[in-house]
């Protein structure tokens, strides 16, 4: 996986505030979703397979 990740289209959650309590932003690549902390940006993020993804957002979905 590549970790270069600043040409990445990030896109932060909906359920993230407007007024600048955002919290989690996600990139969609080919090969993974990337993750990262929108407040700490000096934090590198980190990836998961698309599989692995599918998996915690249907679970998240049905709590």
């Amino acid at each position: 996986m590549s970790s270069d990740t600043a040409q990445f289209a990030w896109f932060k959650s909906s359920y993230s505030g407007g007024e600048g309590d955002d919290c989690v932003e996600i990139a969609i690549a080919e090969e993974a979703v990337h993750i990262r902390d929108s407040k700490d940006l000096t934090r590198p993020p980190f990836a998961v397979g698309r599989e692995g993804w599918q998996r915690f957002v249907r679970f998240a979905s049905e709590c």
